[in-house]
């Protein structure tokens, strides 16, 4: 005879609103650890998108991403043509604002050299860009559709949406887009029109300057990544990152404030839950006294008694956990920032809730041990 599903049984209802109320509770738990994952991958997908063996970045600077940087375009040609570098491109990086329909539209642009390092991973609708000016790939967060115009740049040039992705977003939750460098350094450089007859009037010419943010090289396999570096750092004008230290930069730099703020609310609602659990245990523990009592008066042993607390614990917390790891499974498409959920993350808040249940339990045990006997004859009495 089990005694805690017995006693479940006979308190279903109480047992089922109690477990609702925590798997809200844990299941808040793990959505803070899905932003938490969501926020580490997202800053780290632009980097990673590149797909770069070096990065290399104005003299001085962490570039491009935790530092401004700028150096000239020709600068990939020089990099192309040391040894050891199989492929390079140029790239820059830019937040955006515009407007579409009356509705307010951020993007985080990357314009790449088509057919070279630093263009879009993978489409899931739609192709890559062919030709020269004024068309886009979009991130499917966005909302946008295929063949979508969208304006963009002080002159209000109209890009086509001709490939969209997924998932690619910055850490700040921006649907990320491609766009080919010559339009990106346009839309960087580019005046608006009365500053632009201003600088006509004044005799200085209207010039779009060929600046990048940094250059991306593949180096091949038969050389070492090191080797290539170092002959990149003697150029006292350029600084050369690996993609760890690219990596690095971001997570320990860029979003460690944020990534320090997600984690403390994470261990916070942790500690509130076993709060809530121990006292959820105490309370049931205690409407379970004379029946407790009565166990030991028949000659019941205390693992008995502990066995029944203990697996009621546990089963409020695997039940709370899975309904609340469900309901997040539902709804994660609607939340605002996106949740990486993977199998590790979930794991080891599953370990934590059981944790959590067996420490809480022993508030509800001491109560138990303590029970006298004798008190189920004056129960009875």
């Amino acid at each position: 005879m089990n005694l805690a599903y017995r006693d479940i049984k006979h308190n279903l209802l109480r047992f089922v609103l109690t477990n609702f109320g925590l798997s809200l509770l844990l299941g808040i738990v793990i959505v803070i650890t899905g932003v938490y994952g969501g926020l580490i991958d997202d800053a780290l997908r632009q980097a990673r998108a590149a797909d770069a063996d070096l990065w290399v970045v104005q003299a001085g600077t962490n570039g491009p991403f935790a530092e401004s940087s700028r150096i000239p375009g020709d600068t990939r040609e020089l990099v192309a043509r040391v040894y050891g570098v199989e492929r390079a491109g140029a790239v820059t990086y830019q937040s955006v604002q515009t407007e579409l329909k009356g509705k307010p539209l951020r993007l985080f642009l990357i314009g790449y050299q088509p057919g070279r390092p630093g263009g879009p991973r993978k489409l899931v609708a739609g192709s890559d860009i062919v030709r020269s000016h004024y068309e886009m790939i979009l991130d499917a967060s966005a909302g946008l559709a295929l063949g979508q115009e969208v304006p963009l740049g002080t002159h209000g040039h109209k890009f086509t949406v001709v490939g969209l992705m997924r998932n690619e977003l910055t850490s700040s939750g921006d649907p990320v887009g491609y766009i080919t460098l010559r339009d990106a350094q346009a839309l960087q450089f580019e005046l608006a029109p009365p500053a632009e007859r201003r600088e006509v009037s004044r005799g200085g010419g209207v010039q779009t300057s060929d600046q990048i943010n940094a250059v991306i090289a593949k180096v091949s396999p038969y050389v070492p990544l090191d080797e290539v570096a170092n002959s990149l750092t003697r150029w006292k004008h350029l600084t050369t990152l690996t993609q760890p230290q690219q990596e690095t930069l971001l997570s320990k730099f860029v979003i460690e404030k944020s990534r320090k703020q997600q984690l403390m609310i994470m261990v916070l609602l942790i500690i509130v839950s076993a709060v809530i659990i121990a006292l959820i245990v105490y309370t049931l523990t205690m409407d379970k006294v004379r029946s407790i009592a009565t166990l030991k008066f028949v000659g019941a042993p205390d693992r008995t008694i502990v066995g029944l607390i203990v697996q009621q614990a546990l089963s409020m917390g695997i039940f709370g956990y899975f309904i609340g790891l469900g309901l997040v499974l539902i709804f994660k498409p609607y939340f605002p920032r996106r949740l990486v959920l993977d199998f590790e993350s979930i794991a080891v808040v599953f370990v934590i809730t059981v944790v959590i249940c067996l420490a809480a339990s022993t508030l509800g045990i001491r109560l138990a041990l303590k029970v006298d006997p004798t008190e189920a004859l004056a129960s009875s009495g």
